[in-house]
């Protein structure tokens, strides 16, 4: 993914690199990157300590609840020559799931929702990238949850690139997209008087990411 547009950890998956994609590119013009950003290409990872990945939705229909999963590991890969080469493996804990209310998050974690004794992981896996205009792009991936996969498209936003003091590299992202959960097995609901949803089918996902460079390509 074109994370990396203007010039300027935990734990990785523990299998190889991520092989090149099989997957073609998207149709359509194609911005030019900036010749200085293939210096970046090569492995990155999502630093948990600085990164969120959560979800929204509504509750009553009239407020919202908020949580996020606090484990995860990931793989991701820039191409700066070519940035609709880039790739991106997310892989989530069920189990981790936090909304700041027990009981909801023991409810979440159960057979109506994610059920993460049977289904312990969520996984997101890239497919194609597509550069949509000045730091934005769009990610299609698979996303997989209680085993069902289903496609979903990213609208990533680029934020910038930093060496922190560390002499670590580091590179920032907003990430948005919104599912269906019924289409991937969570059906449970309970209606309200008023004939509406007490949860709302709509679901926010979204990604705000601090991603650090693994080590420098040969």
């Amino acid at each position: 993914m074109n994370l990396f547009s203007r010039s300027t950890a935990r734990r990785a998956i523990t299998s190889a690199a991520p092989a090149a994609p099989t997957t073609r590119a998207t149709s359509g013009a194609v911005a030019l990157p900036d010749p200085g950003l293939a210096a970046l290409t090569g492995e990155w990872i999502v630093d948990p300590a600085h990164s969120r990945i959560g979800f929204s939705v509504r509750h009553a229909m009239v407020s919202t609840v908020r949580g996020a999963f606090t484990e995860f590991e990931s793989r991701l890969y820039f191409d700066g020559r070519d940035p609709r080469r880039s790739r991106a493996e997310v892989l989530l804990s069920t189990a981790s799931v936090q909304t700041g209310v027990e009981q909801r998050d023991d409810h979440l974690m159960g057979r109506d929702f994610l059920d993460a004794r049977n289904f312990p992981h969520i996984r997101f896996i890239s497919t194609a990238v597509e550069v949509a205009g000045p730091d934005v792009y769009r990610m299609a991936g698979d996303l997989t949850i209680r085993d069902v996969t289903r496609p979903v498209v990213l609208e990533l936003t680029y934020i910038g690139h930093v060496t922190d003091p560390f002499g670590y590299q580091r590179a920032g992202f907003d990430g948005t997209t919104t599912i269906n959960r019924s289409e991937w097995g969570l059906t449970y609901n309970a209606r309200l008087a008023e004939g509406g949803a007490l949860v709302s089918e709509k679901v926010r996902l979204q990604f705000d990411i601090a991603a650090i460079r693994t080590a420098p390509t040969a």
